[in-house]
This record gives C-alpha cells, sequence and structure tokens, in this order.
C-alpha cells in the first residue's frame, strides 16, 4: 500500500497503516516515549513478520504462544504479553495463518476487541501494529480502535495509500465502528535536503491540515540499529535526535488527547 503501520488507540486511554520498514518500529518507539512520560502502555504485535516482537529482543519463530492464540483460540491476552521496556502482547510465525483461521468465525472481525476488553483498564494507551495490508488482523486492528495515527514515507507513492486507507475507514465506520477515525499523520522518512521529501510534506498539510503532526520522522541509522539490538531508538541513543523525534511525537499524540478531552 505505501502506507506504514496503523496505531490504533482504543478508547480516551489507548493507539495504528501499512508497509515499509520505517513503520514497523514506530509503535514501539512511540510507546516507549509514552512510557517514559508515566503512562502505562500495552504493545500488540498483529503482524505475522513480528517486527514489533523482534525489537525486543524476541524472536517470533521460536514463541510458542502468541497473538495467534488469542485471536484463533481465545487465550486471555494477558497470557502473551512479555515485560520488556513496556509490555508487549508477542507476535509468532503462526498469525500468518490467523487470517485464515479466523475467516469462518462468526464475530470475526470484533476477535480483537474481545480479546483486548479485560485488560484496556489496566493502561493508558494500547498500541496496535499490523500487517502491511488491509486484511482481517489490520481490520480487527481498527474495530477496536477509537483513532488511527499513520505514519506516511515522505514520497508519492506512499502519499495515494492515504486515499485507499481513508475508504477502508469509512467502510469500518458504517458497519463495524463509528468512532474510528484519523488521529494524525506522521512524516516519516524525511530528507529535509531533499525537493522530493518537503513537497510530499506540503501536498500532506494542503490535504490534511492539522492532521499532520510537527514531528517528522528522519531518514538515520539509528532507526536500523535499535531493533538489531533488541532495544528501542530511545533506549540505544537516549540523548539522539532519533530518540527525541519520538519524544516529541508523544507530546504532540498528549496534547491531543487533551484537546479531545476538553473539547
Amino acid at each position: 500500500m505505501g502506507l506504514a503501520r496503523l496505531l490504533p488507540r482504543p478508547g480516551n486511554r489507548t493507539e495504528t497503516a501499512q508497509g515499509p520498514p520505517m513503520g514497523r518500529v514506530i509503535s514501539f518507539n512511540l510507546g516507549v516515549a509514552l512510557a517514559e512520560q508515566n503512562l502505562r502502555v500495552l504493545l500488540c504485535d498483529l503482524d505475522p513478520q513480528g517486527n514489533l516482537t523482534m525489537s525486543q529482543g524476541l524472536n517470533p519463530d521460536t514463541i510458542e504462544r502468541s497473538m495467534f492464540d488469542v485471536l484463533v483460540h481465545r487465550l486471555p491476552i494477558q497470557e502473551v504479553v512479555h515485560h520488556i521496556e513496556v509490555d508487549i502482547a508477542v507476535s509468532s510465525i503462526d498469525l500468518a495463518g490467523a487470517e485464515l483461521a479466523l475467516s469462518s468465525m462468526i464475530g470475526r472481525e470484533r476477535a480483537l476487541e474481545k480479546a483486548i476488553a479485560p485488560v484496556r483498564d489496566n493502561y493508558d494507551y494500547v498500541l496496535i501494529d499490523t500487517p502491511p495490508s488491509l486484511g482481517l488482523l489490520t481490520i480487527n486492528a481498527l474495530v477496536a480502535s477509537n483513532g488511527v495515527i499513520v505514519p506516511v514515507q515522505c514520497e508519492y507513492l506512499s502519499l495515494r495509500g492515504l486515499v485507499q486507507l481513508e475508504n477502508t475507514l469509512s467502510m469500518i465506520r458504517e458497519n463495524l465502528n463509528p468512532e474510528v477515525g484519523i488521529e494524525g499523520i506522521l512524516p516519516t522518512m524525511f530528507d529535509s535536503r531533499t525537493l522530493h521529501s518537503r513537497e510530499a510534506v506540503e501536498i500532506l498539510q494542503e490535504n490534511f491540515g492539522d492532521l499532520v503532526f510537527d514531528t517528522k520522522i528522519k531518514k538515520t541509522v539509528r532507526y536500523a540499529e535499535a531493533p538489531v539490538k533488541g532495544t528501542s531508538v530511545l533506549k540505544y541513543d537516549p540523548s539522539g535526535s532519533a530518540a527525541q523525534a519520538y519524544r516529541d511525537l508523544a507530546k504532540e499524540v498528549l496534547n491531543g488527547a487533551q484537546a479531545r478531552e476538553h473539547a
């Protein structure tokens, strides 16, 4: 699709779009940045590739119980939560078969919503990392959420994916979850030296206005190095510009949530 991950935000206390590598660790870094603000955060890895899980030094290929068991076998989500930098409900290779297993189940679109319900009050934010497609796992994430933060790579092909996402959200609102919508758009892979990146941000701002975050995630090798070490970029390079970008993003997310509460 050309979009990065979706960060659904269930309720006033809780937060997820498709595609490129930057998006695969966005929810993780944002989750740690929110935790630095003394907020209770749960990360939920719905991607069979398990990038979010690997970002915490865990191997999705060897995990015995994961979100697959939660969605398909109705295992309590607490059983697959690992407590590392923040709490994370892990993915495994089995999750690749979840779409097929869910397809024949009644209420298949609400499996995640029901799984999260018992623990929702234990957290301020639940960040859900989805697969790079608008399949049943991503639909589950959208149904369980009140809002979506959309990381978008600063290139034209990625911008086009927003149209497909908006169409999907419209159908979700009509049929499954009337509350879900785009809470914010995050420019990623931004390079201020190139006209292409700057024009991409301008196009986003022209079309989405205040939905576009002021924070821009710039290209840096730190984002690739941190997952290799099994940590967030905030722990890997706490005083670096990459970590500060996610702290700035966390503040924008929190300020937006407060503004909605007082609206």
